[in-house]
Order: C-alpha cells, then structure tokens, then sequence
C-alpha cells in the first residue's frame, strides 16, 4: 500500500493503493486494490473506486458514484453525486449451470472519461465508451456510445443536443458563420468540422 497522505478510518484501502498526499477522501469510500488517485483529487462521501482504477489530478468524484474497473479519468474530471460506470457487457450472476460466476468468467470492460469532461448526478455511463474532452453528460443520461470532445449530451440515451466550451457553458452558433460557435462566457471561438468533430480555433482563458 503506497499511501501519502492519513485516512479516517471509515475509508476502506486496499493493497498496492498510491494516493497522492493532496488528495481529499471523505468517510466510508472504498478505493480498492491497486488504484491511483492523483494530486487535488476529491472523492466524495460513501464513493466506490474499483480495482486498478485510475483518476488524474484535479478530478472531482460526488457522493456516492461507483467507479467499476478498469475506469480511467484523465486530468479535471468531474463526476456527479451516484453516477454508476458499468463494466460488463452482459451482466449474469451465474453461468448457464446456474453455478456463480467468477472472475475468469467475464470480461471487464471500462469508462475512459478524457480531460474537463463531466458527468451530471445519477448518470450511468454503460462500459465500453469513451467520453470525450471537455464533454458535458446532463443528470440523469444513460450514455452507450462515445461521446466527442465538447458534446452536450442529454437523455435516455445520451444524444448530444449541443456543444460546450471549457467553462461548460452551452455555446452559441456565429449569426453569420453557421459553423462556428462561440462562447457566451470567454468569447472563445470553436468550428464544427463535421457532424461530432468541435475544434477550438482559440484557447486563451484566464479564469
């Protein structure tokens, strides 16, 4: 166990855990074995971090999410109060014979949420998916195919409504430029390239 920081003891840690010593960990999470968690990192009351898991620093993760492995959040990742990441395709308890699965019955499959992304309360993001840069899933959204960079997405499934800018702000179409979308905060300027490719044609922000 490589822990740099001290616990309350309602946290349960596993074996071979790194936990930067700036990261902040509320009561009764459980981190299992060989998970990383990075500098900044907040992990909300009640939180599940499943084995070999890994959250980049700055990462937010609410109350109560459930983080199954193999997970991974990149830098700046925001998770939402009892959001739910699967990991199995076709979940079973048992086999055929009615005999309990075990671990070499099934293959894991993961989450990988990119950098800035976030994703709202009671989200379930149904593994495997990837959700892309600076993406912003509503509360509530059941997501079952990649998301691109900057999508908004909303529903039962997810399906984008929208694009964000970085400060999550939803962004508004040029009068004159149909392609290009802009920024109500920063002003900064994004271009549609095709029908789920957002590009930044800036990034100067200074918030």
């Amino acid at each position: 166990m490589k822990i740099l920081m001290s616990l309350i003891p309602s946290v349960s840690v596993g074996k071979d855990v790194f936990i930067s010593a700036s990261a902040k960990i509320w009561d009764y999470v459980q981190i299992r074995d060989n998970a990383k968690i990075g500098k900044n990192v907040i992990i909300g009351r009640g939180a599940y971090i499943g084995t070999g898991v890994v959250v980049a620093d700055n990462c937010k993760i609410q109350n109560h999410a459930l983080l199954y492995e193999p997970a991974t959040l990149e830098q700046g990742v925001f998770v939402g109060p009892s959001v739910v990441f699967t990991n199995d395709r076709y979940p079973r308890a048992v086999n055929p014979n009615l005999k309990l699965k075990n671990l070499n019955d099934w293959e894991p499959v993961g989450v990988y949420v990119k950098e800035g992304a976030s994703i709202g309360a009671r989200s379930v993001c149904v593994a495997p998916v990837t959700i892309g840069r600076w993406a912003m899933i509503a509360a509530g959204s059941v997501v079952t195919k990649n998301v691109a960079d900057f999508a908004l997405m909303v529903g039962v499934p997810a399906k984008r409504v929208g694009w964000v800018g970085r400060v999550g702000q939803k962004l508004v179409q040029d009068d004159y430029e149909k392609s290009v979308f802009i920024c109500p905060v920063t002003q900064e300027r994004y271009k549609q390239e095709s029908q789920d490719l957002l590009v930044e044609l800036s990034h100067e922000i200074s918030l």
